[in-house]
Protein backbone atom coordinates (compact mmCIF):
# COMPACT_ATOMS: atom_id res chain seq x y z
CA UNK A 1 0.00 0.00 0.00
CA UNK A 2 1.41 3.41 -1.01
CA UNK A 3 2.03 6.09 1.59
CA UNK A 4 0.98 9.69 1.04
CA UNK A 5 4.31 10.73 -0.44
CA UNK A 6 4.38 7.80 -2.85
CA UNK A 7 0.83 8.61 -4.01
CA UNK A 8 1.88 12.21 -4.52
CA UNK A 9 4.90 11.27 -6.61
CA UNK A 10 2.77 8.87 -8.63
CA UNK A 11 0.31 11.67 -9.29
CA UNK A 12 3.11 13.99 -10.39
CA UNK A 13 4.60 11.33 -12.68
CA UNK A 14 1.18 10.84 -14.21
CA UNK A 15 0.87 14.56 -14.79
CA UNK A 16 4.32 14.67 -16.42
CA UNK A 17 3.30 11.80 -18.70
CA UNK A 18 0.05 13.53 -19.63
CA UNK A 19 1.91 16.79 -20.34
CA UNK A 20 4.46 15.00 -22.54
CA UNK A 21 1.66 13.35 -24.51
CA UNK A 22 -0.11 16.70 -24.85
CA UNK A 23 3.01 18.42 -26.24
CA UNK A 24 3.57 15.52 -28.64
CA UNK A 25 -0.04 15.80 -29.76
CA UNK A 26 0.25 19.55 -30.21
CA UNK A 27 3.45 19.21 -32.25
CA UNK A 28 2.00 16.63 -34.62
CA UNK A 29 -1.68 17.58 -34.93
CA UNK A 30 -3.24 20.46 -36.89
CA UNK A 31 -4.62 22.76 -34.18
CA UNK A 32 -7.58 25.09 -34.15
CA UNK A 33 -7.07 28.67 -33.00
CA UNK A 34 -8.60 27.88 -29.63
CA UNK A 35 -6.07 25.10 -29.02
CA UNK A 36 -2.92 26.92 -30.13
CA UNK A 37 -0.20 27.30 -27.51
CA UNK A 38 2.68 28.36 -29.77
CA UNK A 39 3.22 31.17 -32.27
CA UNK A 40 4.76 28.63 -34.66
CA UNK A 41 2.00 27.16 -36.86
CA UNK A 42 4.16 24.22 -37.93
CA UNK A 43 3.72 24.99 -41.63
CA UNK A 44 6.39 27.62 -42.16
CA UNK A 45 4.22 30.43 -40.80
CA UNK A 46 3.76 32.06 -37.41
CA UNK A 47 1.02 33.99 -35.64
CA UNK A 48 1.55 37.20 -33.69
CA UNK A 49 2.17 37.84 -30.89
CA UNK A 50 5.28 35.64 -30.96
CA UNK A 51 5.17 35.41 -27.15
CA UNK A 52 1.61 35.93 -25.84
CA UNK A 53 2.74 37.16 -22.44
CA UNK A 54 4.08 40.30 -20.76
CA UNK A 55 7.48 40.87 -22.43
CA UNK A 56 7.57 44.66 -23.04
CA UNK A 57 10.26 47.15 -24.09
CA UNK A 58 12.03 44.60 -26.24
CA UNK A 59 15.50 44.87 -27.73
CA UNK A 60 16.85 42.12 -29.99
CA UNK A 61 20.30 41.29 -31.32
CA UNK A 62 21.78 38.43 -33.35
CA UNK A 63 25.08 36.81 -32.42
CA UNK A 64 26.07 34.34 -35.17
CA UNK A 65 22.97 32.14 -35.53
CA UNK A 66 21.32 32.94 -32.19
CA UNK A 67 18.92 35.78 -31.43
CA UNK A 68 18.70 37.31 -27.97
CA UNK A 69 15.81 39.43 -26.73
CA UNK A 70 15.86 41.69 -23.67
CA UNK A 71 12.69 42.67 -21.83
CA UNK A 72 11.50 44.56 -18.74
CA UNK A 73 10.42 43.17 -15.35
CA UNK A 74 10.69 46.36 -13.29
CA UNK A 75 10.27 45.36 -9.61
CA UNK A 76 10.37 41.55 -9.82
CA UNK A 77 13.60 39.62 -9.25
CA UNK A 78 15.50 37.78 -10.54
CA UNK A 79 14.73 40.14 -13.39
CA UNK A 80 15.91 41.85 -16.55
CA UNK A 81 15.22 38.67 -18.55
CA UNK A 82 16.91 37.59 -21.76
CA UNK A 83 15.28 34.94 -23.95
CA UNK A 84 16.94 33.31 -26.95
CA UNK A 85 15.82 31.90 -30.28
CA UNK A 86 17.17 30.41 -33.48
CA UNK A 87 14.39 31.70 -35.73
CA UNK A 88 12.84 34.78 -34.02
CA UNK A 89 9.60 32.82 -33.47
CA UNK A 90 10.38 30.02 -31.00
CA UNK A 91 11.86 31.43 -27.81
CA UNK A 92 13.30 29.91 -24.64
CA UNK A 93 14.66 31.41 -21.44
CA UNK A 94 18.34 32.28 -21.45
CA UNK A 95 19.07 34.24 -18.26
CA UNK A 96 17.67 36.67 -15.74
CA UNK A 97 20.48 39.22 -15.77
CA UNK A 98 19.90 40.85 -12.35
CA UNK A 99 19.41 38.72 -9.23
CA UNK A 100 18.41 41.63 -6.99
CA UNK A 101 18.68 45.39 -6.58
CA UNK A 102 20.15 47.02 -3.49
CA UNK A 103 18.08 49.28 -1.28
CA UNK A 104 15.42 49.14 1.42
CA UNK A 105 12.64 49.92 -1.06
CA UNK A 106 13.62 46.86 -3.11
CA UNK A 107 13.37 44.89 0.16
CA UNK A 108 9.89 46.32 0.89
CA UNK A 109 11.16 47.90 4.10
CA UNK A 110 8.71 50.75 4.53
CA UNK A 111 8.72 51.69 0.83
CA UNK A 112 8.48 49.97 -2.56
CA UNK A 113 9.41 50.14 -6.21
CA UNK A 114 6.05 49.38 -7.84
CA UNK A 115 6.06 50.87 -11.37
CA UNK A 116 9.77 51.59 -10.90
CA UNK A 117 12.95 49.51 -10.84
CA UNK A 118 14.31 48.39 -14.23
CA UNK A 119 12.91 50.29 -17.19
CA UNK A 120 13.39 49.76 -20.94
CA UNK A 121 16.98 48.79 -21.69
CA UNK A 122 19.44 48.21 -24.49
CA UNK A 123 21.13 44.91 -25.43
CA UNK A 124 24.41 44.85 -27.38
CA UNK A 125 27.23 42.46 -28.29
CA UNK A 126 30.66 44.01 -28.88
CA UNK A 127 34.15 42.49 -29.09
CA UNK A 128 33.14 39.21 -27.48
CA UNK A 129 31.09 40.69 -24.64
CA UNK A 130 27.37 41.16 -24.01
CA UNK A 131 26.10 44.47 -22.64
CA UNK A 132 22.78 45.41 -21.04
CA UNK A 133 22.17 49.06 -20.21
CA UNK A 134 18.96 49.94 -18.38
CA UNK A 135 17.60 52.85 -16.40
CA UNK A 136 15.91 53.13 -13.02
CA UNK A 137 14.00 56.33 -12.38
CA UNK A 138 15.21 56.51 -8.78
CA UNK A 139 18.76 55.12 -8.97
CA UNK A 140 19.87 56.10 -12.46
CA UNK A 141 21.35 53.83 -15.12
CA UNK A 142 23.06 50.45 -14.66
CA UNK A 143 25.45 48.61 -16.96
CA UNK A 144 25.50 44.81 -16.94
CA UNK A 145 28.20 42.80 -18.75
CA UNK A 146 28.92 39.14 -19.43
CA UNK A 147 31.03 37.03 -21.76
CA UNK A 148 28.55 34.16 -21.56
CA UNK A 149 24.93 35.40 -21.59
CA UNK A 150 23.81 32.32 -19.67
CA UNK A 151 26.49 32.76 -17.02
CA UNK A 152 27.23 35.39 -14.41
CA UNK A 153 26.56 39.04 -15.18
CA UNK A 154 28.40 41.90 -13.54
CA UNK A 155 26.37 45.00 -12.72
CA UNK A 156 27.50 48.50 -11.88
CA UNK A 157 25.66 51.79 -11.37
CA UNK A 158 26.61 54.63 -13.71
CA UNK A 159 25.55 57.44 -11.38
CA UNK A 160 23.47 59.09 -14.09
CA UNK A 161 20.07 58.42 -15.61
CA UNK A 162 19.40 57.60 -19.28
CA UNK A 163 15.65 57.18 -19.88
CA UNK A 164 14.74 54.45 -22.40
CA UNK A 165 18.36 54.19 -23.44
CA UNK A 166 20.02 52.94 -26.61
CA UNK A 167 23.68 51.89 -26.33
CA UNK A 168 25.86 52.09 -29.45
CA UNK A 169 29.46 51.14 -30.30
CA UNK A 170 30.60 53.03 -33.39
CA UNK A 171 33.10 51.78 -35.95
CA UNK A 172 35.74 54.27 -34.79
CA UNK A 173 35.69 52.89 -31.23
CA UNK A 174 33.52 55.64 -29.75
CA UNK A 175 30.59 54.77 -27.48
CA UNK A 176 27.28 56.61 -27.36
CA UNK A 177 23.94 56.42 -25.58
CA UNK A 178 20.70 57.92 -26.89
CA UNK A 179 17.92 58.59 -24.42
CA UNK A 180 15.07 60.86 -23.42
CA UNK A 181 11.31 61.40 -23.37
CA UNK A 182 9.79 63.90 -25.79
CA UNK A 183 13.29 65.13 -26.52
CA UNK A 184 16.00 62.70 -27.61
CA UNK A 185 19.51 63.35 -26.33
CA UNK A 186 22.89 61.90 -27.30
CA UNK A 187 25.80 61.45 -24.89
CA UNK A 188 29.28 60.16 -25.70
CA UNK A 189 30.80 57.78 -23.14
CA UNK A 190 34.37 56.71 -22.44
CA UNK A 191 35.53 53.10 -22.13
CA UNK A 192 34.38 53.09 -18.49
CA UNK A 193 30.97 54.36 -19.63
CA UNK A 194 31.39 57.75 -18.03
CA UNK A 195 30.09 60.74 -20.04
CA UNK A 196 32.78 62.60 -21.99
CA UNK A 197 30.40 64.98 -23.74
CA UNK A 198 27.51 67.13 -22.69
CA UNK A 199 23.98 65.75 -23.09
CA UNK A 200 23.18 67.06 -26.57
CA UNK A 201 19.59 67.48 -27.74
CA UNK A 202 19.44 65.90 -31.21
CA UNK A 203 15.69 65.71 -31.87
CA UNK A 204 12.41 66.97 -30.43
CA UNK A 205 9.27 64.94 -31.05
CA UNK A 206 7.03 66.64 -33.60
CA UNK A 207 4.11 64.29 -34.20
CA UNK A 208 2.78 64.21 -30.63
CA UNK A 209 3.97 63.92 -27.04
CA UNK A 210 5.94 60.97 -25.73
CA UNK A 211 8.80 60.29 -28.16
CA UNK A 212 11.02 57.69 -26.46
CA UNK A 213 12.50 54.20 -26.67
CA UNK A 214 15.41 55.12 -28.92
CA UNK A 215 17.87 52.51 -30.21
CA UNK A 216 20.83 53.37 -32.44
CA UNK A 217 21.85 51.63 -35.66
CA UNK A 218 24.35 52.50 -38.39
CA UNK A 219 23.23 51.17 -41.76
CA UNK A 220 24.63 52.10 -45.17
CA UNK A 221 26.26 55.26 -43.90
CA UNK A 222 23.24 56.56 -41.96
CA UNK A 223 22.73 56.70 -38.22
CA UNK A 224 19.20 55.61 -37.37
CA UNK A 225 17.45 56.36 -34.08
CA UNK A 226 14.65 53.80 -33.85
CA UNK A 227 12.03 55.40 -31.62
CA UNK A 228 8.37 55.33 -30.64
CA UNK A 229 5.55 57.63 -29.78
CA UNK A 230 4.28 55.28 -27.11
CA UNK A 231 0.94 54.34 -25.59
CA UNK A 232 -1.80 51.85 -26.36
CA UNK A 233 -2.23 53.58 -29.74
CA UNK A 234 1.52 53.97 -30.27
CA UNK A 235 3.46 54.16 -33.51
CA UNK A 236 7.03 53.40 -34.50
CA UNK A 237 9.27 55.94 -36.23
CA UNK A 238 12.85 56.18 -37.45
CA UNK A 239 15.14 59.19 -37.37
CA UNK A 240 18.18 59.28 -39.67
CA UNK A 241 21.26 61.43 -40.19
CA UNK A 242 24.74 61.14 -41.70
CA UNK A 243 26.08 62.54 -38.40
CA UNK A 244 25.31 60.95 -35.04
CA UNK A 245 24.78 64.43 -33.58
CA UNK A 246 22.21 65.27 -36.26
CA UNK A 247 20.31 66.96 -37.71
CA UNK A 248 17.80 64.11 -38.03
CA UNK A 249 14.92 63.49 -40.42
CA UNK A 250 11.80 61.64 -39.21
CA UNK A 251 9.79 58.88 -40.92
CA UNK A 252 6.93 56.62 -39.76
CA UNK A 253 7.93 52.94 -39.78
CA UNK A 254 4.47 51.61 -38.88
CA UNK A 255 1.29 53.15 -37.48
CA UNK A 256 -1.35 50.45 -37.02
CA UNK A 257 -4.69 52.17 -36.32
CA UNK A 258 -6.98 49.23 -37.12
CA UNK A 259 -8.44 48.18 -33.76
CA UNK A 260 -9.56 44.85 -35.21
CA UNK A 261 -5.89 44.00 -35.82
CA UNK A 262 -4.28 42.34 -32.80
CA UNK A 263 -1.26 44.56 -33.52
CA UNK A 264 -3.17 47.80 -32.95
CA UNK A 265 -0.74 50.43 -31.61
CA UNK A 266 2.38 48.31 -32.24
CA UNK A 267 5.54 50.18 -31.20
CA UNK A 268 8.93 50.27 -29.41
CA UNK A 269 11.57 47.70 -30.16
CA UNK A 270 14.41 46.67 -32.40
CA UNK A 271 15.56 46.25 -36.00
CA UNK A 272 17.12 42.87 -36.83
CA UNK A 273 18.88 41.49 -39.90
CA UNK A 274 18.95 37.72 -40.33
CA UNK A 275 22.01 35.81 -41.49
CA UNK A 276 20.33 35.48 -44.91
CA UNK A 277 19.97 39.26 -45.27
CA UNK A 278 16.29 39.68 -44.41
CA UNK A 279 15.19 42.56 -42.19
CA UNK A 280 12.63 42.29 -39.41
CA UNK A 281 11.48 44.33 -36.46
CA UNK A 282 10.36 43.13 -33.04
CA UNK A 283 7.98 45.58 -31.40
CA UNK A 284 5.29 45.20 -28.74
CA UNK A 285 1.56 45.74 -28.38
CA UNK A 286 -0.57 46.70 -25.38
CA UNK A 287 -3.22 43.99 -25.16
CA UNK A 288 -4.94 44.87 -21.88
CA UNK A 289 -4.72 43.45 -18.35
CA UNK A 290 -2.15 40.78 -19.27
CA UNK A 291 0.31 43.46 -20.32
CA UNK A 292 2.47 44.13 -23.35
CA UNK A 293 3.46 41.38 -25.76
CA UNK A 294 6.11 41.17 -28.54
CA UNK A 295 5.10 41.11 -32.19
CA UNK A 296 7.38 40.28 -35.13
CA UNK A 297 6.99 42.23 -38.38
CA UNK A 298 8.75 42.03 -41.77
CA UNK A 299 10.70 45.10 -42.90
CA UNK A 300 11.43 46.45 -46.38
CA UNK A 301 13.79 49.31 -47.09
CA UNK A 302 12.23 52.05 -49.21
CA UNK A 303 14.37 55.03 -50.21
CA UNK A 304 16.69 54.35 -47.29
CA UNK A 305 13.91 54.02 -44.71
CA UNK A 306 12.71 50.86 -42.90
CA UNK A 307 9.01 50.19 -43.54
CA UNK A 308 7.33 47.51 -41.42
CA UNK A 309 4.34 45.28 -42.07
CA UNK A 310 2.66 44.61 -45.41
CA UNK A 311 0.65 47.18 -47.38
CA UNK A 312 0.62 49.58 -44.47
CA UNK A 313 -0.62 47.11 -41.87
CA UNK A 314 1.04 44.91 -39.27
CA UNK A 315 0.86 41.19 -40.05
CA UNK A 316 -0.93 38.70 -37.84
CA UNK A 317 -0.13 35.44 -39.66
CA UNK A 318 2.95 35.48 -41.88
CA UNK A 319 5.82 33.35 -43.12
CA UNK A 320 8.62 32.73 -40.66
CA UNK A 321 11.96 34.52 -41.11
CA UNK A 322 14.46 32.83 -43.40
CA UNK A 323 17.38 31.96 -41.13
CA UNK A 324 18.83 29.27 -43.39
CA UNK A 325 17.49 26.32 -41.38
CA UNK A 326 14.28 25.00 -39.85
CA UNK A 327 14.11 24.67 -36.07
CA UNK A 328 11.67 22.77 -33.83
CA UNK A 329 8.75 24.34 -32.02
CA UNK A 330 9.57 25.37 -28.47
CA UNK A 331 7.41 26.32 -25.50
CA UNK A 332 8.15 28.68 -22.65
CA UNK A 333 7.42 26.98 -19.30
CA UNK A 334 4.48 27.95 -17.11
CA UNK A 335 3.43 25.12 -14.80
CA UNK A 336 5.83 24.02 -12.07
CA UNK A 337 5.86 20.91 -9.88
CA UNK A 338 8.64 22.30 -7.64
CA UNK A 339 10.75 19.16 -8.02
CA UNK A 340 13.91 20.92 -9.19
CA UNK A 341 16.79 22.34 -7.20
CA UNK A 342 16.05 25.85 -8.48
CA UNK A 343 12.99 27.79 -9.46
CA UNK A 344 12.33 27.98 -13.17
CA UNK A 345 13.24 31.22 -14.92
CA UNK A 346 9.56 31.98 -15.51
CA UNK A 347 9.24 32.90 -11.82
CA UNK A 348 10.00 36.28 -10.28
CA UNK A 349 9.69 37.46 -6.69
CA UNK A 350 7.71 40.61 -5.96
CA UNK A 351 10.72 42.81 -5.07
CA UNK A 352 13.84 41.18 -3.60
CA UNK A 353 13.20 37.84 -1.90
CA UNK A 354 14.21 36.96 1.63
CA UNK A 355 16.08 33.78 0.70
CA UNK A 356 16.03 32.49 4.27
CA UNK A 357 12.25 32.28 4.16
CA UNK A 358 11.65 30.01 1.17
CA UNK A 359 12.89 26.56 0.18
CA UNK A 360 12.59 23.82 -2.43
CA UNK A 361 14.47 21.33 -0.24
CA UNK A 362 12.81 21.58 3.18
CA UNK A 363 10.13 19.27 1.81
CA UNK A 364 11.10 17.62 -1.44
CA UNK A 365 8.72 18.32 -4.29
CA UNK A 366 7.21 21.37 -2.61
CA UNK A 367 7.78 25.09 -2.43
CA UNK A 368 7.85 26.10 1.23
CA UNK A 369 7.07 29.73 2.04
CA UNK A 370 7.79 30.74 5.63
CA UNK A 371 6.57 33.99 7.11
CA UNK A 372 8.92 36.79 8.11
CA UNK A 373 8.35 40.23 9.56
CA UNK A 374 4.59 40.87 10.05
CA UNK A 375 3.03 43.32 7.59
CA UNK A 376 -0.34 44.97 7.22
CA UNK A 377 -1.33 43.80 3.77
CA UNK A 378 -0.52 41.80 0.65
CA UNK A 379 1.30 44.63 -1.13
CA UNK A 380 3.91 44.83 1.66
CA UNK A 381 4.52 41.08 1.81
CA UNK A 382 7.91 39.72 0.79
CA UNK A 383 8.41 36.40 -0.96
CA UNK A 384 5.31 36.67 -3.11
CA UNK A 385 6.23 34.49 -6.09
CA UNK A 386 4.89 35.78 -9.40
CA UNK A 387 4.43 34.38 -12.89
CA UNK A 388 3.09 35.86 -16.13
CA UNK A 389 -0.09 34.26 -17.49
CA UNK A 390 -0.15 33.57 -21.22
CA UNK A 391 -2.93 34.97 -23.40
CA UNK A 392 -4.82 32.42 -25.45
CA UNK A 393 -4.72 33.01 -29.19
CA UNK A 394 -8.49 32.71 -28.92
CA UNK A 395 -8.67 35.34 -26.20
CA UNK A 396 -12.18 34.29 -25.16
CA UNK A 397 -10.62 31.27 -23.44
CA UNK A 398 -9.44 32.22 -19.93
CA UNK A 399 -6.09 31.22 -18.48
CA UNK A 400 -6.41 29.13 -15.32
CA UNK A 401 -3.99 28.27 -12.56
CA UNK A 402 -4.45 25.63 -9.85
CA UNK A 403 -2.30 25.08 -6.78
CA UNK A 404 -2.35 22.49 -4.01
CA UNK A 405 -1.65 24.02 -0.61
CA UNK A 406 -0.76 22.36 2.71
CA UNK A 407 -1.65 24.73 5.58
CA UNK A 408 -0.83 22.44 8.51
CA UNK A 409 1.83 24.74 9.97
CA UNK A 410 0.24 28.18 9.76
CA UNK A 411 0.23 30.50 12.76
CA UNK A 412 -2.45 32.91 13.90
CA UNK A 413 -2.57 35.93 11.64
CA UNK A 414 -1.02 34.13 8.66
CA UNK A 415 -2.59 34.47 5.20
CA UNK A 416 -1.52 32.19 2.33
CA UNK A 417 -2.93 31.57 -1.11
CA UNK A 418 -3.22 32.34 -4.82
CA UNK A 419 -3.49 35.86 -6.24
CA UNK A 420 -4.02 37.77 -9.47
CA UNK A 421 -1.92 40.86 -8.92
CA UNK A 422 -1.98 44.31 -10.43
CA UNK A 423 -3.97 47.37 -9.33
CA UNK A 424 -6.57 46.29 -8.38
CA UNK A 425 -5.58 42.83 -7.11
CA UNK A 426 -7.54 39.86 -5.82
CA UNK A 427 -6.81 36.59 -4.10
CA UNK A 428 -8.22 33.45 -2.57
CA UNK A 429 -6.39 32.39 0.57
CA UNK A 430 -6.39 30.53 3.87
CA UNK A 431 -6.39 32.72 6.97
CA UNK A 432 -5.81 31.45 10.49
CA UNK A 433 -7.38 33.16 13.52
CA UNK A 434 -7.31 31.77 17.09
CA UNK A 435 -6.28 28.36 15.84
CA UNK A 436 -9.13 28.13 13.34
CA UNK A 437 -8.74 28.44 9.59
CA UNK A 438 -11.05 29.87 6.99
CA UNK A 439 -10.95 30.42 3.25
CA UNK A 440 -11.24 34.06 2.26
CA UNK A 441 -11.58 35.98 -0.99
CA UNK A 442 -10.08 39.48 -1.00
CA UNK A 443 -10.85 42.01 -3.72
CA UNK A 444 -8.40 44.91 -3.71
CA UNK A 445 -7.75 44.77 0.01
CA UNK A 446 -11.34 44.08 1.10
CA UNK A 447 -12.39 40.66 2.39
CA UNK A 448 -15.64 40.02 0.54
CA UNK A 449 -16.34 36.35 1.39
CA UNK A 450 -15.23 33.56 3.71
CA UNK A 451 -16.02 29.94 4.59
CA UNK A 452 -14.65 27.75 7.42
CA UNK A 453 -11.87 25.32 6.50
CA UNK A 454 -11.29 22.15 8.50
CA UNK A 455 -9.01 20.41 6.01
CA UNK A 456 -5.23 20.73 6.14
CA UNK A 457 -4.89 20.54 2.35
CA UNK A 458 -6.86 22.68 -0.07
CA UNK A 459 -6.82 23.32 -3.82
CA UNK A 460 -7.06 26.93 -4.99
CA UNK A 461 -7.90 28.03 -8.51
CA UNK A 462 -8.04 31.27 -10.45
CA UNK A 463 -9.40 31.81 -13.94
CA UNK A 464 -8.47 35.06 -15.68
CA UNK A 465 -9.51 36.36 -19.11
CA UNK A 466 -7.61 39.12 -20.87
CA UNK A 467 -10.59 39.62 -23.18
CA UNK A 468 -13.28 40.07 -20.52
CA UNK A 469 -10.82 41.55 -17.99
CA UNK A 470 -12.39 39.32 -15.34
CA UNK A 471 -10.69 36.97 -12.86
CA UNK A 472 -12.58 34.46 -10.72
CA UNK A 473 -11.47 32.46 -7.70
CA UNK A 474 -12.47 28.94 -6.61
CA UNK A 475 -11.51 26.25 -4.10
CA UNK A 476 -11.78 22.48 -3.80
CA UNK A 477 -11.07 19.83 -1.21
CA UNK A 478 -10.61 17.00 -3.73
CA UNK A 479 -9.28 18.74 -6.89
CA UNK A 480 -12.41 17.65 -8.74
CA UNK A 481 -15.31 19.79 -7.56
CA UNK A 482 -14.49 23.49 -7.34
CA UNK A 483 -16.67 26.10 -5.67
CA UNK A 484 -16.58 29.80 -6.42
CA UNK A 485 -15.71 32.13 -3.56
CA UNK A 486 -16.36 35.85 -3.45
CA UNK A 487 -16.95 38.17 -6.38
CA UNK A 488 -15.13 38.86 -9.65
CA UNK A 489 -11.95 40.87 -9.91
CA UNK A 490 -12.10 43.50 -12.65
CA UNK A 491 -8.52 43.47 -13.90
CA UNK A 492 -6.76 46.56 -15.19
CA UNK A 493 -3.36 47.55 -16.52
CA UNK A 494 -2.57 50.38 -14.12
CA UNK A 495 0.54 52.52 -14.46
CA UNK A 496 0.75 52.40 -10.65
CA UNK A 497 2.18 48.89 -11.15
CA UNK A 498 3.16 49.06 -14.87
CA UNK A 499 3.42 45.32 -15.49
CA UNK A 500 0.76 42.88 -16.65
CA UNK A 501 -1.43 41.03 -14.15
CA UNK A 502 0.47 38.15 -12.60
CA UNK A 503 -0.50 34.89 -10.93
CA UNK A 504 1.09 34.77 -7.46
CA UNK A 505 1.74 32.29 -4.66
CA UNK A 506 2.13 33.95 -1.26
CA UNK A 507 2.26 33.52 2.51
CA UNK A 508 2.60 36.42 4.93
CA UNK A 509 2.21 37.09 8.63
CA UNK A 510 0.15 39.86 10.23
CA UNK A 511 0.97 38.96 13.87
CA UNK A 512 4.16 36.94 14.30
CA UNK A 513 6.77 35.22 12.14
CA UNK A 514 7.51 31.52 11.98
CA UNK A 515 4.56 29.85 10.30
CA UNK A 516 4.92 28.16 6.94
CA UNK A 517 2.92 26.55 4.13
CA UNK A 518 3.86 24.10 1.38
CA UNK A 519 2.77 24.55 -2.24
CA UNK A 520 2.81 21.26 -4.14
CA UNK A 521 2.58 22.81 -7.62
CA UNK A 522 1.16 25.51 -9.82
CA UNK A 523 -0.49 24.04 -12.91
CA UNK A 524 -1.58 26.43 -15.64
CA UNK A 525 -3.75 25.36 -18.56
Amino acid sequence: MMNVRERNLTTKKGWYFFTALLFLFVAQTPMSTAQKISADNGDGTFTNPVIPADFPDVDVIRVKDTYYMLSTTMFTFPGVPIVKSKDLVNWEYCKNVVEKMDGECYDLQGCNRYALGQWAGSLKYHNGKFYVLFNSLKEGAFLCTAVNPEGKWDIKPLGKGYHDCGLFFDEDGKIYVSWGYGEIYMTELDKDFRPVSKDSLVFTGKMRAGLEGSHIYKINGYYYLYCTYGGADGLQIALRSKNIWGPYEEKVVIDEKDKSNVNFGIHQGALIQTQTGEWWTMLFIDIGPFGRVPSLQPVKWVDGWPVAGVDGHAVTRYRKPDVGKTYPIRYLPTSDEFTGKELGMQWGWNHNPDNAKWSLTARKGYLRLSTGKPVNDFLQARNTLTQKPFVKYDQQIPTTGVTKLDVSHMKDGDIAGLSVFQDPYGYIAVKQIKGARKLIMVNNGIEVASVPLAAKVVYLKTSASNASKIARFEYSLDNRTFRKLGNELSMQFSLKVFTGNKFCLFNYATKSAGGYVDFDYLRMN
